[in-house]
């Protein structure tokens, strides 16, 4: 599936900011609407280490309403959460009605890092998949909307991302032994992937595979994916959603 992938997609910098530009005023006023009809909307990032997730992360969240959206960034789990159910500390952080939620990561590491490093039984694994189904169709029975974007990037490409990084005294903090632990399981981790692609890919909650080697375009289809699945869900209550703004040049 990941093969198919056309990794060599890009977009030129003059393109690149007006339609930028217009994303993110879209997407402020997709947020007001969507928050005026108790639309909630929950999106989660997936995606390589160093595919830009976070700096996607930054682009989408610049001109939104800060007071409604919340940004959650997944870790392993502490101590007292690691005695409640394993989807419990996620759920404490859905946002409420007409508010974004945004995951850094997310329940996804239960099938990808805990399945390769194995850190949680095989069997848990695969009943992790059917959790999930359920998990999120309930979301979507219940005033969500879903967006789920994984970032992919090939194993040359994380690598010199992950020297460029390191190489650097300013972000070579940011690069520690288990993201080069990782990169030798690129494989592995790939195996993994595909395993969640197939079994988590639903109707209500589809998955978008983003081309992250050229970071213009990887921020554009993020956005507009974004965008696109928050009007179906205006349009699915017959709200007719804000026209997107027309992109201006400089």
């Amino acid at each position: 599936m990941l093969e198919a992938v056309n990794l060599q997609l890009k977009l030129d910098k003059a393109e690149y900011k007006p339609r930028l530009r217009a994303l993110q005023r879209h997407l402020h006023n997709l947020q007001r609407a969507c928050r005026e009809e108790q639309v909630g909307t929950v999106v989660v990032f997936e995606g390589w280490d160093a595919a830009g997730k976070g700096s996607s992360i930054r682009k989408l969240t610049e001109r939104l309403e800060p007071r409604a959206f919340s940004l959650h960034a997944t870790r392993a789990p502490r101590t007292h959460e690691s005695h409640m159910p394993w989807m419990w500390r996620f759920w404490v952080h859905l946002p409420s009605w007409g508010k974004i939620g945004i995951f850094d990561r997310s329940w996804y590491g239960r099938v990808l890092v805990e399945r390769v490093e194995g850190t949680t039984a095989p069997e848990q694994c695969e009943r992790a998949y059917a959790t999930i189904r359920g998990f999120e169709r309930m979301l979507a029975d219940d005033r969500f909307e879903i967006v789920k974007l994984f970032l992919h990037i090939s194993k040359e490409e994380q690598r010199q991302r992950l020297e460029q990084i390191e190489a650097d005294p300013l972000t070579a903090w940011m690069v520690e032994e288990e993201d080069w632990r990782h990169h030798e399981q690129y494989d592995e981790y790939r195996t993994a992937i595909e395993l969640m692609l197939e079994h988590t890919e639903t109707e209500w909650a589809p998955w978008t595979v983003v081309e992250a080697t050229n970071r213009h375009w990887c921020r554009v289809k993020v956005l507009s994916t974004i965008a696109r699945q928050m009007e179906v869900g205006l349009r699915s209550r017959g709200i007719d959603p804000p026209a997107p703004p027309k992109s201006k040049g400089k």
